[in-house]
């Protein structure tokens, strides 16, 4: 019995004291240098009235264990004002965070500065104090943003910043300029795009659960890649939380024009789908990939060649059925704690799925020209255009986000480093059925009518692994820091049918034409891309005429490559053709297959193939800058970067595909397509006009460099529109296939006011020239089919202007004090001198009185950007809720040629709604109700001409949508 009462009174002693640590809390935060916004490294951060703190690390960050309660923190540090955070409040096991305590220096007044704890949460400050310190100009969002406004993806959240409107939603368009002249970066390294089609990566793919902040740079220094105009839009995930989190969060949308409605097409397709990637439904069947497949035409026998077309899928037309409404989820894990050496360890999961349904029952495409050339010296009067073709009809989507991030970061006393991991799965469905008119009176057309069944299926992927260290010595005078980062992304469109009827006009008849609709095609189509970077970045901070300067130096290393093919096949119908009854489902019947009947695959694919093509490129870049202070207000940021490029290509042409033999057309062996060494200078001045306000000038050199699909011989269709990309480098009569680099001069100058509460007034100014742009030109020659060529079109300039300004309506009643006004507003004038060939192909239809000059605005060159919002935020009741609007104007996308007019969008006016509400006396619970596209606008493209009434390009409905969601931390 004694030995029982001894062990239980040992074990009570052990287990008080460490029950006791466990009900202790943490109090986290970070210290700042109010005039500079940079951490502040040494800073003494205690319990007011006690000795029990710590010192800040190299990011400012300091950690304290106490007991529940309520504390005032005072933080002090030699020649800055002392800071005392009151009322800050503790709870058992919980940690409370301080997003930030700035001390200001003053040697000659060494007063206390009192704030309360919950003034001082905001990261949203933080932002603005980057904002302010900056050395070039920039704007951003934080992931406090991302919660008030309820945005879920960085393409919602991105068009709140200042001169920023995202196209398709999916890709960032800076200052109205197209998606060409903006970069894309993660976590500071570049990042492979998923779509062929553009040149830089669609956003809406990265969740704002994963997001830490958003930040677009707009003018140019040294340490950015020099392969931007617009602005680079860099993209930080969440590496080390400040606090343990455990979250999940669901969602759903509902768009009455789109959901719970039964004329919803689509298809079957795999069981894995729902997870944003093909199980093998839709795979090649085998054989299929060489040149020479099972048909009539070989060495095959009947039931070889009857077993090959029953590998391939026979459904080739959608099927109605009644579709679901949208909806997403998220769970977050994140934490960190201390080691018995006094190093942290921070790591966070997070997993994010959405899953969106579209119905656009009204999409419509038409193509149109120009009326027929005048004849003789006599000017035209026909100024209307006439339609060559339209397709109007359904289209639906079935879109798959699946997205995880996992990290894990070691912060020692000189050192930090991070492991981040994320992978991104998408998958998108489409299914279209569209009337088809096609009109015999315009040149090059055929005269048909038809209707087309479209089924595709789109399987994107990015992996990203990123390794980052830093280093700082144990003064904070210098700091070194590295990244790698190996980056893969998978575009898969595997199985993409086309089955398009001609009608017969006399009978009604279904039937397939070659020179009408065409035959039954698929199609297949495989991307790979890997993009490995390698980043060194010293930086010394040092003393300059008794002011901080700064030295930065460093290189940095990009090699990517990627492998492109398109295989396709075309359907053979006999002359004498069965009765489809208008199914396209009754095409491929057991009755119709060869040997049966006289319906067989053949290949569309030469060997070698020429949409097969792989090209790589390498980026040496070195820079060095210099910030300090040459007189006391004034910083200078002088700095040069070097970056040798070079672009090599693997493809051929038609031609030598069709005779490689011979060895006529062209054939490119890992030959250099671009290969240059630049310099791009950038100087930037900040005087600090009052402590709260800056002027800043800039100027600097970019470049802008064509993608790897445009500098290739690829051509492309896009099935549903009937629409061909082919790549730069193929020559026409009126282009000699050297697509080459743009070189642009920037610049830039602002004002700009920071207030209280995160307040803000500014003025910027805008240059730039640009010497070869690259735009998507209409090819002039090509009249039976629609297709499209990016080229260099000559010189351009544009002049612009930002204003933006943030203001609380405080000043008009105290009763205002929840309520904001921002709003951003970007206007561009643009001009672009035509080359000769252009401009004598637009002279050559100038119509009465028209006057054809050799100047016309830049195409993706929107002429103005607004953003504009109605806040209101009650930190008290934990509520936010708010009005947001954006706006771009009419913008030239296509480049007219001859017959064909100019390309035009028209402005898209979105208006938003959102609201969000916590409840619980911790706040865990929020619900976020929000409404997309409440003025019910419509998206549309148009061709116009002098004096003509414009004509539909492409047109559909987004319709609006209502949103509500739910998120728990617990």
């Amino acid at each position: 019995m004694n030995l029982f009462y001894k062990s239980f009174f040992f074990l009570c002693m052990v287990l008080i004291p460490a029950l006791s640590y466990a009900q202790q809390g943490k109090i986290r935060g970070k210290v700042i240098d109010d005039g500079t916004g940079e951490a502040l490294f040494g800073v003494t951060v205690v319990i007011k009235g006690t000795t029990k703190g710590g010192i800040t690390d190299f990011d400012g960050a300091f950690e304290i264990n106490v007991e529940p309660g309520a504390y005032d923190i005072q933080a002090s540090f030699v020649s800055y004002k002392t800071v005392t955070v009151t009322g800050v409040e503790v709870r058992p096991n919980d940690v409370t965070v301080i997003d930030q305590i700035r001390l200001a220096e003053d040697v000659a007044q060494l007063e206390e500065v009192v704030i309360k704890a919950e003034v001082i949460n905001s990261t949203e400050s933080a932002l603005m104090t980057l904002k302010r310190k900056s050395v070039n100009v920039m704007d951003g969002i934080s992931a406090a943003a991302f919660r008030k406004i309820g945005d879920t993806d960085a393409a919602e959240a991105a068009k709140r910043v200042t001169g920023v409107s995202v196209e398709g939603g999916k890709y960032i368009y800076v200052r109205g300029l197209g998606d060409r002249y903006t970069k894309t970066t993660l976590n500071g390294v570049d990042i492979p795009g998923l779509d062929p089609d553009r040149n830089t990566i669609q956003i809406d793919i990265f969740p704002t659960n994963l997001i830490d902040n958003m930040v677009i740079m707009k003018s140019f220094v040294p340490e950015l890649p020099a392969d931007f105009t617009g602005g680079i839009v860099n993209i930080e995930t969440k590496d080390f939380p400040e606090e343990k989190v455990m979250s999940v969060s669901i969602s759903g949308a509902y768009n009455p024009s789109m959901h719970f409605n039964s004329d919803y097409i689509t298809y079957q397709g795999s069981n894995t789908d729902f997870l944003g990637f093909d199980g093998g439904t839709r795979s090649l069947p085998e054989g299929a990939q060489f040149f020479e497949i099972p048909s009539p035409s070989g060495d095959f026998t009947d039931q070889e060649i009857n077993s090959f077309l029953k590998s391939f899928n026979p459904t080739l037309g959608a099927s109605n059925q009644t579709s679901p409404m949208n909806f997403s989820m998220g769970l977050t894990l994140a934490d960190q704690f201390s080691l018995n050496n006094g190093y942290k360890i921070g790591y966070i999961v997070t997993g994010t799925y959405k899953n969106t349904t579209r119905l656009y029952d009204d999409m419509f495409f038409g193509e149109y020209q120009l009326d027929v050339p005048p004849i003789g010296d006599e000017p035209a009067n026909n100024y209307e255009m006439i339609v060559a073709t339209t397709l109007e009809g359904i289209l639906t989507e079935n879109n798959v986000l699946l997205g995880g991030l996992g990290g894990i970061a070691l912060k020692t006393n000189t050192s930090k480093y991070k492991f981040n991991a994320m992978h991104l799965q998408n998958g998108e469905s489409r299914s279209a059925q569209l009337e088809i008119f096609d009109n015999g009176s315009a040149p090059g057309k055929s005269g048909y009518i038809g209707y087309s069944n479209n089924l595709e299926y789109n399987e994107r992927s990015l992996t990203n692994l990123l390794l980052n260290g830093a280093h700082y010595t144990e003064n904070g005078a210098w700091k070194v820091d590295w990244k790698g980062a190996v980056t893969i992304s998978d575009l898969e469109d595997p199985d993409i049918r086309k089955t398009a009827f001609t009608v017969n006009r006399a009978n009604g008849d279904s039937t397939f034409q070659p020179g009408a609709a065409g035959l039954p095609n698929r199609i297949w189509r495989s991307l790979d891309e890997i993009n490995i970077v390698g980043k060194l970045d010293v930086i010394n901070e040092h003393k300059l005429f008794s002011e901080t300067a700064k030295l930065k130096f460093g290189v940095n290393y990009t090699y990517k490559e990627r492998d492109y093919l398109i295989l396709e096949f075309n359907l053979r119908a006999p002359g004498r053709q069965p009765n489809y009854g208008g199914d396209p489902n009754n095409v491929l019947t057991d009755e119709n297959l060869y040997p049966n009947n006289d319906f067989w695959y053949l290949s569309g694919n030469n060997d070698p193939n020429p949409n097969e093509f792989n090209s790589n490129a390498t980026n040496l870049a070195a820079y060095m800058s210099y910030e300090f202070s040459p007189v006391p207000k004034l910083k200078s940021i002088l700095g040069l970067r070097m970056e040798s490029f070079v672009q090599r290509h693997t493809g051929r042409d038609a031609e030598f595909a069709n005779n490689p033999v011979e060895g006529t057309g062209n054939n490119l062996d890992n030959e250099k397509v671009l290969d240059a060494t630049d310099f791009f200078p950038s100087i930037n001045f900040i005087y600090a006009l009052t402590e709260e306000q800056n002027l800043r000038l800039s100027y600097s050199r970019t470049i802008a460099r064509p993608s790897f699909k445009e500098l290739s011989f690829a051509q492309i269709l896009d099935p549903v529109s009937n629409r061909i990309f082919n790549g730069g480098l193929f020559e026409y009569p009126d282009w000699d296939g050297n697509l080459t680099e743009t070189r642009i001069e920037n610049f830039d100058i602002r004002w700009e006011m920071f207030m209280d509460r995160n307040q803000m007034i500014s003025l910027s100014g805008f240059y730039k020239s640009f010497d070869d742009p690259i735009e998507l030109v209409r090819i002039n020659s090509a009249f039976t089919t629609n297709e499209f060529q990016p080229r260099n079109v000559g010189n351009g300039e544009l002049f612009g202007m930002e204003f933006e300004f943030r203001k609380s309506l405080s000043f008009i009643s105290n009763r205002l004090e929840n309520f904001s006004v921002n709003g951003n507003v970007t206007y561009v004038e643009s001009s672009l001198e035509m080359s000769d060939e252009e401009f004598n192909n637009r002279k050559e239809f100038e119509k009465f009185e028209q006057n054809i000059e050799n100047t016309r605005n830049m195409a993706g060159q929107a002429p103005y950007v607004i953003n504009a919002g109605l806040s209101y935020n009650n930190p008290d009741k934990a509520l936010d809720a708010g009005f947001f609007y954006n706006v771009k104007g009419r913008t030239l996308i296509v480049v007219g040629s001859g017959y064909f007019p100019d390309v035009y969008s028209e402005p898209f006016h979105s208006l938003n709604f959102n609201l969000n509400k916590a409840f619980g006396s911790e706040r865990k619970a929020e619900v976020n109700f929000s409404v997309s596209n409440i003025l019910n606008d419509v998206r549309e493209e148009f061709f116009t001409a002098f004096r003509a009434e414009d004509q539909i390009f492409q047109r559909w409905s987004p319709g609006v949508e209502i949103g509500v969601g739910f998120s728990y931390r617990f």
